[in-house]
């Protein structure tokens, strides 16, 4: 990953009707435990891991880096939001050079089917549109996720191919909203 590019970080923490897009703290560290630990939150991204093993390698203040937003919902952390460039040796993308902005989303449990992941997502893609006009932004998830292909399509992602990875067959999409009008 080559970073975000010329984008200044942390932004200035992102508000919306409920939620707050913030740099992480070290009060996070338990729910970024619980997000990599879930069998719920990681079914369709390679299966959870280890809480004895999180709690050995998570840092104190976990997530701080640019890109990654902490979802904080009345003072607590209910998920994350990222914006990273998509790895050149993976399938799917839109550009020859690749290393496209990729959108990656993970909230817990608890904070599911309230529509905290749009909310956030939204506000996180318009950040980064203002940020970097006109750059592309991708995603890509299972097909098996019917969660993440709504919120993709609710967002404005178009689909743009299918591929096997991972052992799965996957979705990839581009935000409509950076696409350039034919």
């Amino acid at each position: 990953m080559t970073g975000l590019g010329p984008v200044a970080w942390p932004p200035v923490p992102i508000r919306t009707e409920r939620l707050v897009l913030r740099e992480s703290e070290a009060a996070d560290r338990a729910a970024f435990i619980e997000l990599f630990a879930s069998p719920e939150v990681r079914t369709y991204l390679g299966g959870p891991r280890p809480r004895e093993e999180l709690d050995r390698a998570v840092p104190e203040v976990p997530g701080r880096r640019p890109g990654l937003f902490v979802v904080d919902l009345d003072g607590a952390m209910i998920g994350t939001v990222s914006l990273d460039r998509r790895d050149a040796e993976r399938p799917g993308h839109i550009r020859p050079d690749a290393g496209e902005a990729e959108l990656g989303y993970m909230f817990l449990p608890e904070a599911w089917g309230r529509g905290y992941a749009a909310e956030a997502c939204a506000a996180a893609l318009g950040w980064f549109a203002d940020a970097i006009p006109g750059e592309p932004v991708v995603l890509c998830t299972q097909t098996a996720n019917d969660r993440s292909l709504r919120l993709a399509a609710k967002l404005g992602f178009a689909e743009v191919e299918r591929f096997e990875e991972f052992g799965a067959e996957q979705w990839f999409g581009v935000w409509a909203s950076a696409t350039p009008p034919a």
